[in-house]
């Protein structure tokens, strides 16, 4: 996914797709996750928490964030960690594919 435009539906393989980590500062990508992230809540949560282990967000981050903010919109809260996570993924893919281009006698 080069660019991001909004479709009104997005889904998590959505956002795995995404490379380029300026594209997930997209606040319309933001606001339709949060979208698809609160459907999950309503119609099957039992989905969103298996997508959230695959993704590899923190239970415990998650469960004091929406312990500390009870009123805030908890699709917008793991839309929030569920980004940020993906930028983690995508720093630690251009660290690793960095380092390819380095030539063995350099890393040692």
């Amino acid at each position: 996914m080069s660019n991001y435009q909004s479709t009104h539906s997005v889904s998590l393989e959505d956002i795995f797709q995404i490379n380029d980590i300026s594209l997930l500062s997209n606040e319309q990508l933001h606001k339709d996750l949060s979208a698809y992230i609160n459907n999950l809540i309503i119609t099957n949560f039992e989905r969103l928490i298996q997508l959230l282990y695959r993704i590899d967000v923190s239970e415990y981050k998650l469960k004091a964030l929406l312990k500390e903010n009870p009123t805030e919109d908890a699709g917008l809260i793991i839309a929030d960690l569920i980004i940020e996570r993906q930028r983690q993924k995508i720093r630690l893919k251009q660290t690793f594919s960095n380092n390819d281009a380095i030539s063995e006698e350099e890393r040692w």
